[in-house]
């Protein structure tokens, strides 16, 4: 990689988009304070799946990903009567991208993003209100009446991004269907913990994948519309709609109270992908793209996002003038929004059909199906330009990097 013109970065965000980020940027040399919202950093609940796109961005960061949550070998994906439809192997898929396939709690995954990177790269409480050009950059507006200037700003703030809307982007519409999720402490109900099931019925489906230890993730997503009035008693709903589906099932509905539903239901959303931004302000993660956890791809595009946007930073010539900054982000977006889009359409397909539709599917072969997975994602990845980056990078100590670029920006 070139040797990178250091930039003041000021990123909007402290969840996995926004540390990711952080951790990238400051492995190349820039400044970089990340401004969160919360007192507090504290991630969501439930688990996510890192794909190999995922797991090489996480490789080249210098996250260390040993022993974290769960690697799967294969997704057994049955109709809600049982009938197999699809296994997909992801050893194989491993084997053709280069990386597991790995089942991760949110908790521990941002533990990871953490580790090293220094504290004070991060400040808490700074809600952000507004956002101007402020002497050939930007300066970011808080609530509580303070400031911070920088060459650039990066929106990694969510779903309800404030970064956003101030772009003039669309907002997520929600797609009509909802997640009952989270992580439950249950040993032995799968009997294979390398095996995640999903299991899909007419009006709904679900999922049961091991996050490491006797941890599982389970999730059963159902329509969902803005009227929706939450019932007293949703572990009732949640009984009454899947139970019977499988011994499994039953034995995490068994476990389950109404206090294990009391974050859910999660409404799924749907951006129209983000066209070019503004000058030195751009977005990343939900706050560019968030899309329907139906290919669980939500947490590896914003690591992709990182690597594209940290590419495109690197190749900028000694003492970028605000328009080459302007041009190297519109870059980046553009490299990013037909392979975005083209997830983001797969994660709408409506899973849930009748049996008498799902069937077919089970006649096609599981390495075919294993096949069209492994093409997809390949596609997507931009893998020309991951093992350009990962040929390219010798990964120095993050907490060195950094301390050296905080040295440089006093």
């Amino acid at each position: 990689m070139n040797a990178p013109s250091a930039l003041r970065v000021l990123v909007i965000g402290a969840g996995v988009a926004g540390i990711s980020l952080a951790r990238g940027l400051l492995r190349d040399g820039h400044d970089v304070t990340v401004f969160e919202r919360r007192p507090h950093l504290q991630p969501g609940g439930g688990a996510v799946t890192i794909w190999s796109n995922g797991a090489t961005v996480l490789d080249q960061l210098g996250v260390d990903m040993a022993g974290a949550g769960q690697t799967l070998s294969a997704v057994q994906v049955t109709t809600s009567t049982g009938h197999p439809l699809a296994t997909l192997d992801m050893t194989a898929m491993a084997y053709g991208l280069g990386a597991p396939v790995r089942m991760v709690p949110r908790r521990l995954l941002l533990e990871r993003l953490l580790d090293q990177l220094p504290a004070e790269r991060i400040r808490c409480n700074a809600r952000a209100v507004g956002v101007r050009d402020a002497d050939g950059g930007v300066r970011v507006d808080f609530d509580d009446g303070s400031s911070a200037s920088g060459d650039l700003l990066i929106g990694a703030d969510g779903l309800h991004s404030m970064v956003r809307d101030l772009l003039g982007v669309p907002s997520a519409k929600p797609t009509g269907w909802c997640s009952w999720q989270g992580l439950v402490s249950l040993p032995d109900v799968v009997a294979d913990k390398r095996v995640a099931l999903m299991m899909v019925g007419k009006h709904g489906n679900l999922g049961l994948w091991p996050a490491g230890g006797s941890e599982l993730q389970w999730w059963f997503d159902l329509p969902w519309s803005p009227d929706f009035v939450r019932p007293a008693c949703p572990i009732a709903m949640i009984r009454e709609r899947f139970a019977g589906w499988s011994e499994p099932v039953d034995r995490v509905l068994g476990a389950l109270t109404d206090d294990d539903l009391a974050g859910s239901p999660y409404p799924h959303f749907r951006h129209p992908v983000a066209g070019a931004g503004r000058g030195a302000l751009t977005l990343i993660g939900d706050a560019s793209h968030t899309m329907p956890p139906t290919l669980a791809q939500g947490t590896n595009q914003a690591l992709l996002d990182t690597m594209v946007l940290c590419k495109a930073l690197a190749d900028l010539r000694a003492a970028p003038s605000h328009g080459d900054l302007a041009r190297a982000l519109r870059w980046y977006e553009n490299t990013r929004r037909r392979k975005v889009a083209a997830v983001s359409r797969v994660t709408a397909l409506q899973l849930s059909h009748s049996e008498l539709v799902l069937r077919p599917a089970a006649f096609i072969p599981d390495r075919w199906h294993t096949w069209g997975m492994t093409m997809f994602l390949r596609w997507v990845s931009h893998r020309g330009m991951s093992a350009e980056i990962s040929r390219g990078l010798g990964l120095a100590d993050i907490g060195e990097i950094a301390g050296q670029t905080t040295d440089r920006s006093h």
